[in-house]
């Protein structure tokens, strides 16, 4: 007989016979009834070359087979019942490796700190790798397993990922302290904000971001003055010129907060931003990945 003929449902019913030494209360045990475990026994007897449990005394008895199976045979069970049956737990505090996220430089900005605040003190054990990415870059890294979860706005998605939405962000304008447009005392239109050269920070390296397919909606355009692959450098070239820069809510709201420039509304209804997490179909149950998802939905929360 090959190995992948066995059926592996025997060795619970074997377990069972061996513990009770009964068939009754082994099918009582196993929620089977007492012909499908005696025909489980036979089937047994015959791949086994053994009686297994024959009639004594005071009911069943082992033969020296069964005797010798005893003690692997439990093993094996409860092996199988704890590796594979048994749903698997994710204990925070004890857990290590790498997470590893991606997301566009916008909510580096403002979700990377508090998200790795809350994550090193719950997950001390834990290790942080972020990917800045855009769209398309994010799906291809969850598709090759190249990072576990993607934040960010995704136009299509393939099937085999899976996504959940976080948040709405409205653009702002950001710009100097002192810039015309702080002092201006007649309503601010959008076609005051396009007056002004524009500062663009585009993931893919191009002169033109999310605002700019917004603006064509309108028949309208800005004047790219410069244009930035990251925002490492667009602190210092607002904080020296005249130019503007429209950015989400929350990457204008750290620039505000931490480096003090000046924010405002786009005063143009172009809609808003949504941000999503997306994950692979593949990392569903993985409570690791599931405790994970969690931590960053609390922090949007608190955001």
């Amino acid at each position: 007989m090959r190995r992948t003929e066995f059926d592996l449902n025997l060795l619970t019913v074997l377990d069972a016979l061996i513990a009770e030494r009964n068939v009754t209360r082994a099918g009582k045990q196993l929620s089977r009834s007492q012909p499908a475990v005696s025909n489980a026994l036979r089937r047994l007897r015959e791949i086994l070359r053994d009686d297994l449990l024959v009639r004594g005394p005071n009911g069943l008895v082992l033969t020296p087979r069964a005797q010798a199976l005893r003690e692997p045979l439990h093993e094996i069970i409860s092996l199988i019942d704890e590796s594979i049956l048994r749903e698997a737990s994710f204990d925070p505090t004890l857990a290590n490796g790498v997470y590893r996220i991606s997301m566009p430089d916008r909510l580096t900005l403002a979700v990377v700190p508090p998200l790795m605040e809350r994550l090193t003190k719950i997950a001390p054990g834990m290790d942080f790798h972020v990917v800045t990415a855009d769209g398309r870059q994010a799906l291809h890294l969850l598709e090759h397993d190249q990072v576990d979860i993607a934040l960010g706005w995704f136009d299509d998605k393939p099937r085999i990922l899976n996504s959940e939405f976080l948040a709405d962000e409205e653009l702002y304008c950001v710009y100097r302290r002192g810039h015309p447009l702080s002092r201006t005392k007649t309503k601010v239109t959008i076609d005051y904000i396009l007056s002004f050269p524009h500062l663009i920070v585009s993931a893919t390296g191009g002169r033109s971001a999310i605002f700019d397919n917004l603006l064509n909606r309108y028949n309208l355009k800005r004047h790219a003055h410069i244009s930035v692959s990251n925002y490492t450098a667009v602190p210092h070239l607002l904080k020296h010129s005249d130019m503007i820069a429209v950015l989400t809510k929350l990457a204008s709201d750290v620039f505000k907060r931490s480096l003090g420039l000046m924010t405002r509304r786009v005063p143009l209804q172009v809609g808003k931003i949504a941000t999503n997490m997306t994950w692979h179909t593949r990392s569903e149950r993985d409570p690791k990945q599931a405790w994970l998802r969690e931590q960053i939905k609390e922090v949007y929360t608190s955001l």
